[in-house]
């Protein structure tokens, strides 16, 4: 069905509200978990790698089913499966609030990926349908404000509600959030959009695409046993055979020619993978240092937390107005610079860093990474058709996830290589910073390489 109210205010406005009410809701989980990491492993006696996971399953269910739900909101509409999303992660949220264990845990946090990546990406896909392309950066800066507005009050409400009620707290919390989206998806949101109506789903490639990730980053998780290289190998070989499929499938859930014609799309998603790579495991690392190197609370680590996100979340759609007037090759390579350089900084931490140094250096970090995302974000939807909105929505957001993998792999390869599994206890500090050491090098590197990819784009307009 097209879309019926794209040029009404009242619609827009509805859209607004309603993606930007649910874009706030998995950055503002996401951080909130980080804070109450370590009361969760001391309750279900998790090592480091294990505790890892906590995180780490939601992102690998997420990317996992990112871009098949992105081609099902292209065909059976964007808000019908956005929807169905919130009922989901909302119902996740109370089997995590009463996980009796780290493995129930783990398995409600898989579920949880799989509602997120419902609504998550098809929000900015209902965004992009609504708004006009003089407008779209403009909104898309909006959302994304609240993605960072998510990511800055999660460390600071999660350390609150960790250390005064319990890290079950945070689900609960979640849950009447998630139904004020839903009842105002189903009231206010007026119309429907669909750019692929009455073609289907290609089920054979999205199985394809589901094993070579979960292979891959698996595989990733356990290296370097010979399982794990295996896997990885295997992951490798189930990306070429995906995109083989692709290629002849008649309706593929990905168009490749997005990838292979289209170079802004391409080089921008890969500049996308390159900074989530480099930036989503910070606050994991930081939250892990600051409670146990330093020795504060969780309530006070929220509170440093908070600063990068809190940047983000001022100037986010300032960036994105930008993007409406100046090349966003030129805002993003200049983001990914400083990204890169406060990542570096991080490499340098020790026992003895004082918290303005942190606080400071976190600053940066969330302007460079704010310069960035609004503007990239901006570049990839205007860069294909209405026809496509959905999958390049969930492109998008696959990539973000994959990358955010890439970074929590890279902390739980430094964590194995450095102190195994192991809790992380007095006795183990020297260690565990040396780990955290050795991942913001990487990082760093990561975010330099993804600089190149955002400046050979070339021009948007």
């Amino acid at each position: 069905m097209a879309d019926m109210k794209s040029d009404s205010g009242s619609n827009k406005m509805a859209a607004l509200v309603v993606a930007t009410g649910a874009s706030f809701l998995t950055p503002f989980m996401g951080s909130s978990m980080n804070i109450a990491l370590p009361s969760i492993g001391q309750e279900f006696s998790m090592d480091a790698v294990l505790l890892g996971w906590v995180t780490t399953a939601y992102i690998l269910a997420t990317a996992v089913v990112l871009i098949p739900f992105g081609r099902l909101a292209d065909i059976y509409g964007r808000k019908r499966i956005f929807t169905y999303g919130i009922w989901i992660y909302t119902a996740a949220n109370v089997l995590a609030a009463f996980s009796p264990s780290g493995v129930v845990l783990i398995l409600a946090r898989v579920l949880l990926g799989v509602g997120g990546a419902m609504f998550f990406g098809t929000g900015v896909a209902i965004l992009t349908s609504v708004f006009p392309a003089g407008e779209r950066g403009k909104a898309l800066g909006i959302n994304l404000g609240a993605v960072y507005m998510g990511m800055s009050s999660g460390p600071f409400v999660g350390g609150i509600l960790t250390q005064n009620f319990g890290w079950r707290s945070i689900f609960l919390v979640n849950v009447p959030l998630g139904l004020i989206i839903a009842g105002a998806a189903l009231w206010k949101l007026k119309g429907e959009w669909t750019g692929a109506a009455g073609e289907k789903l290609d089920v054979n490639g999205c199985m394809v695409f589901g094993l070579a990730i979960v292979a891959l980053i698996y595989g990733l998780s356990i290296l370097p046993a010979m399982s794990g290289i295996v896997l990885v190998a295997t992951g490798i070989l189930g990306f070429v055979a995906f995109v083989k499929w692709e290629t002849r499938a008649k309706y593929p859930v990905l168009d490749i020619g997005l990838f292979r014609h289209n170079r802004l799309f391409a080089l921008s998603n890969l500049a996308g993978l390159f900074n989530y790579s480099g930036t989503f495991a910070v606050a994991f690392l930081l939250s892990l240092y600051l409670q146990y190197v330093k020795g504060l609370n969780p309530q006070d680590a929220g509170l440093i937390l908070v600063c990068m996100p809190a940047t983000q979340c001022i100037f986010a759609p300032i960036a994105g107005r930008l993007s409406d007037r100046i090349e966003p090759r030129i805002i993003s390579s200049v983001g990914l610079a400083l990204a890169s350089s406060a990542l570096f900084l991080f490499s340098l931490l020790t026992e003895t860093t004082t918290l303005r140094v942190v606080i400071l250096n976190l600053m940066l970090l969330g302007f460079g990474t704010v310069l960035f995302g609004s503007p990239n974000q901006n570049a990839i939807m205007s860069s294909v058709t209405k026809r496509s909105f959905g999958v390049a929505a969930g492109t998008l957001a696959t990539m973000r996830q994959i990358g955010m993998m890439f970074s929590m792999v890279t902390a739980m390869l430094m964590f194995t290589a450095y102190i195994g599994r192991v809790q992380i206890t007095p006795e183990y500090y020297s260690l565990f910073l040396r780990s955290v050491k050795a991942a913001f090098i990487v990082f760093s590197g990561a975010c330099f390489g993804g600089m190149f990819a955002s400046l050979g784009r070339g021009r948007m307009r």
